[in-house]
């Protein structure tokens, strides 16, 4: 199956395909979209028969093929213009584990590699990320000309990036949360993790894992975490997030400063008590500000501001708005 679906050029071909049957009110006949596509009927059906193993449902008879449902695909072939990019694995041990090999091995900037499941995907601090079917895992491989110490923003960048796009596509109150994840009421929507590697005092690559509960049901063993389907009460398409996601990280910088703005704008830590969990400490207070290096700065009890480049952050109360 794998080579039917994603051999070269075949995802290509695919693409257009479902362009086609996506764009018609009505069955598209075969040696139509054969005169268009430049190849023979056999080709198409054999394109066709491969869609159909693949999950699609796909009918045929007297006036062509028909495509009863778009289905919930996040294969390289869904994303036109991008295919050659996009690696998708029914199961992965970890997507940042095959994207840091293949970022090791010189693959291009916007490599994306995505996994139907996880196997052991992790969060931060090595935890598991449960990663069952519906959810949309992938990693992101950027080579962003950018000094080392600037590396973080890159992560800034990707949450802001994300959080716009869910806000756009769906609606939902979607926030950042310092330091890598989006929340919906105070629920866990999205998990973001980063590893760079650096050439001197530039970035050789940095790496964006993501893992967002799209139509995936993670309360059972996360309560404090939601899924798109339960928010809007129904399932939402992956691709589109995917797809929305990429368009916006093209057009953003994550070499501008402004980033950091853009994150206070759709933070919910900033202005909230928090305690902070590090290796080695405990740190309460409320939560003030970020600064340019995108640590987090906390007053603590004593009025002193305790500056934070690591950890997790918890939400205590909300503070009353002065």
């Amino acid at each position: 199956m794998v080579n039917k679906l994603f051999g070269k050029g075949l995802a290509f071909m695919k693409s257009a395909i479902l362009a086609m049957l996506r764009s018609s009110d009505g069955p598209v006949s075969g040696p139509g979209m054969a005169k268009s596509l430049g190849v023979s009927r056999v080709a198409v059906f054999k394109h066709i028969k491969a869609l159909k193993e693949a999950g699609y449902e796909i009918d045929s008879g007297p006036g062509g093929y028909f495509l009863k449902s778009w289905g919930d695909f996040v294969y390289p072939f869904e994303f036109s213009g991008r295919q050659k990019n996009i690696h998708y694995f029914e199961s992965l041990e970890s997507t940042m584990d095959k994207a840091r090999e293949m970022a090791r091995q010189g693959c291009p900037p916007k490599t994306v590699v995505i996994a139907g499941q996880q196997t052991r995907g992790r969060g931060r601090l090595s935890r598991k990320w449960l990663s069952d079917a519906g959810g949309l895992y992938f990693t992101l491989v950027l080579r962003p000309t950018l000094p080392v110490a600037l590396a973080h923003r890159a992560l800034f960048a990707a949450s802001v990036c994300l959080c716009r796009a869910l806000r756009d596509l769906t609606g939902v109150a979607a926030m950042v949360k310092w330091p890598n994840d989006i929340l919906v009421d105070e629920k866990k929507l999205v998990g973001i993790l980063s590893e760079m590697a650096g050439e001197g005092d530039l970035v050789s690559y940095l790496n964006l894992g993501v893992g967002i509960n799209v139509n995936n049901s993670p309360q059972a063993f996360e309560p404090k975490s939601v899924s798109l389907k339960e928010l809007l009460g129904k399932p939402f398409p992956r691709r589109n997030i995917l797809e929305a996601f990429l368009e916006k990280m093209e057009v953003c910088d994550p070499a501008d400063a402004n980033i950091i703005d853009d994150w206070r704008e759709l933070s919910c830590t900033l202005g909230r008590k928090v305690l902070i969990q590090t290796p080695r400490q405990q740190i309460e207070g409320s939560a003030r500000d970020v600064d340019t290096d995108g640590a987090l700065l906390v007053e603590k009890a004593d009025k002193t501001v305790e500056r934070i480049t690591y950890g997790d952050c918890l939400h205590q109360i909300l503070e009353p708005q002065k």
